[in-house]
């Protein structure tokens, strides 16, 4: 029984977001018990206090980006503007064009870029980001980078990563920018 609804519930997240998910479907297959660890990622994946829901989609957004520059991007690029973000911010993070961001959402994009290339500069981005929204805000941060890195990962090493593809943002398709080589 519970295996069907999960089942329903893969099905239901494909069409909603036209992504595969034939990676969680092997997971359950394998491993049930696997799955239902893996599930428990959501409640990690979710957590947003204090800090404005765009600056914290930047932060996965970025996050993904750094493991994966095609169906995972996509997916959450199609989530963010679902929930409302303007395809043009989010045109601005793909191609990484800071100009083009508003204040709050480039220092979300430096800090998260900032943070997985340990750079220096991430502490005081760091502390900009705890001044303005606090370390629940910082946690919220942390949390959505590290989470959106962790889908594909887990595609790429179960066999289902794909190569890299354009992604498409309020009707108009990109190329996913690179950061800069230090």
């Amino acid at each position: 029984m519970i295996g069907w609804f999960i089942k329903r519930r893969i099905d239901a997240f494909e069409r909603a977001y036209n992504y595969d998910m034939s990676y969680a479907r092997e997971l359950f297959e394998v491993d049930p018990g696997a799955f239902y660890k893996f599930a428990k990622v959501m409640g990690f994946a979710h957590y947003r206090k204090d800090v404005p829901r765009e600056v914290w989609t930047t932060a996965g957004l970025v996050g993904t980006m750094a493991e994966d520059c095609g169906p995972c991007t996509q997916l959450t690029v199609t989530i963010a503007e679902q929930e409302g973000m303007s395809p043009e911010v989010i045109r601005a993070i793909v191609e990484r064009d800071l100009q083009a961001m508003p204040e709050e959402v480039a220092l979300g994009f430096r800090f998260a870029e900032a943070s997985l290339a340990h750079a220096p500069e991430a502490d005081d981005l760091r502390e900009q980001v705890v001044a303005r929204w606090g370390p629940r805000g910082l946690v919220s941060l942390a949390f959505a980078l590290t989470a959106a890195r962790l889908f594909p990962t887990l595609k790429y090493a179960m066999g289902h990563g794909r190569t890299c593809t354009r992604v498409t943002v309020g009707g108009k398709t990109l190329t996913v920018a690179r950061p800069q080589a230090v």
